[in-house]
């Protein structure tokens, strides 16, 4: 087993990652692990403020450049009091979304912006996950799936399948240049997709047995 291991969990909207996350939570509280379930943009109470401004009303209320530095705020009080500490006792962090999804929905989608994305990563955060979950799904069952969910965090769904599309094939493309990625396909029951996901974390083999 190893000490302080920091899981992401990534993909498009409706994936179902935070679902598998949850999961993956479970599963390894149940053999004893120290585990901290976390998201983002959120997990710290300040973060969890930020991500009200963003997520929330007209679509076109922010502009990408203002999200960035938005999103940034937010990671980085969510590094400092939630992700480091735990990491640093030795707990298993499983995070929903981290850098990878700024990269993606700011620096892809709306503008040429994913070297802003990635300075403003290297100067004020410094650190990637240990694993990268990638859930690949469907852009349209996705988007389906979003929309028909019930709450209040409805920011990047009212851009509609374009951009899911364009999120589903940066996702795909980071993955095959970041060996941290393991892509797993989101298609079919939970329990299925969970099969899959625990056959990708050679690591955690003995406590997800």
């Amino acid at each position: 087993m190893v000490a302080g291991l920091f899981i992401s969990f990534e993909g498009i909207d409706g994936s179902g990652k935070s679902t598998q996350a949850r999961r993956l939570a479970e599963a390894l509280r149940a053999a004893g692990r120290d585990v901290v379930l976390t998201r983002e943009p959120g997990g710290s109470p300040g973060a969890e403020e930020i991500r009200a401004l963003v997520l929330n009303g007209d679509p076109d209320r922010w502009s990408a450049e203002t999200e960035i530095l938005l999103f940034t705020a937010a990671r980085r009080d969510h590094l400092e009091r939630t992700i480091a500490p735990a990491l640093e006792r030795g707990a298993v962090v499983i995070c929903d979304r981290f850098a990878d999804s700024t990269r993606m929905y700011q620096g892809l989608s709306r503008g040429d912006l994913r070297e802003t994305v990635d300075k403003l990563h290297a100067l004020m955060i410094g650190r990637e996950p240990d694993i990268t979950m990638l859930i690949d799904m469907d852009p349209a069952e996705g988007l389906s799936r979003a929309l028909g969910r019930q709450g209040a965090d409805t920011r990047f769904e009212g851009f509609g399948q374009d951009l899911q599309d364009r999120m589903r094939a940066g996702f795909l493309e980071l993955a095959a240049t970041e060996p941290r990625f393991r892509v797993v396909a989101g298609a079919g029951s939970e329990d299925e997709v969970f099969a899959r996901l625990t056959k990708a974390l050679p690591e955690l083999a003995e406590a997800l047995a």
